[in-house]
């Protein structure tokens, strides 16, 4: 019986993401002031991705907290007023943008985006598998575990199962209690 895992992890690129999605970065209908809370909550954002706002007649600001909240564009860490501008999340945590102009600000034309760190995502690559013993056989290999130079490359995909780490190690302790018994 053998036993094989590949530990190997890639990182995903960054997505842009469009402000506000169909509607783009304008002052939301006043029946619904808080779209762009709900836009964000929607979202997965992570560090390498990217917001593009498009607008026009209109700003983007990226603000520290207090501004965000008292929707105070006096001193903002960036300012764009280009109708097209795209802000990079470059950092776990949380980002805040306003509209230059308070009214729309206070209006609801503001957004919070909360920013994940981003995690290595497991490669498509051959996951832990084992060959089973041909039918009829009642013995097994008095080894559980192989090292990768002998894992047989012949075994076809027809006689493997392919299991998760769970169970596996739960797969791995039943084998050994019963190679253990009598």
């Amino acid at each position: 019986m053998l036993l094989a895992a590949t530990n190997t992890c890639v990182v995903e690129a960054g997505r842009q993401f469009k402000g506000g999605d169909h509607l783009g970065w304008h002052e939301p209908d006043p029946t619904n002031d808080i779209f762009y809370i709900q836009w964000a909550e929607r979202n997965r954002f992570q560090v390498g991705d990217s917001l593009l706002f498009e607008y026009q007649n209109d700003s983007v600001l990226s603000v520290e907290k207090t501004y965000y909240l008292n929707c105070n564009a006096s001193n903002p860490i960036t300012a764009f007023d280009n109708g097209k501008s795209i802000m990079n999340l470059d950092r776990p945590g949380p980002f805040y943008f306003i509209n230059g102009t308070e009214h729309y600000c206070t209006n609801g034309q503001k957004l919070l985006v909360e920013v994940m760190s981003q995690r290595p995502i497991p490669k498509s690559s051959p996951s832990p598998s084992i060959s089973l013993p041909p039918e009829g056989s009642s013995q097994m290999s008095p080894s559980a575990y192989a090292s990768d130079d002998s894992i047989d490359d012949s075994t076809s995909a027809s006689d493997s199962v392919v299991l998760g780490p769970v169970p596996m190690a739960s797969l791995a302790t039943f084998l050994i209690v019963l190679m253990l018994k009598p």
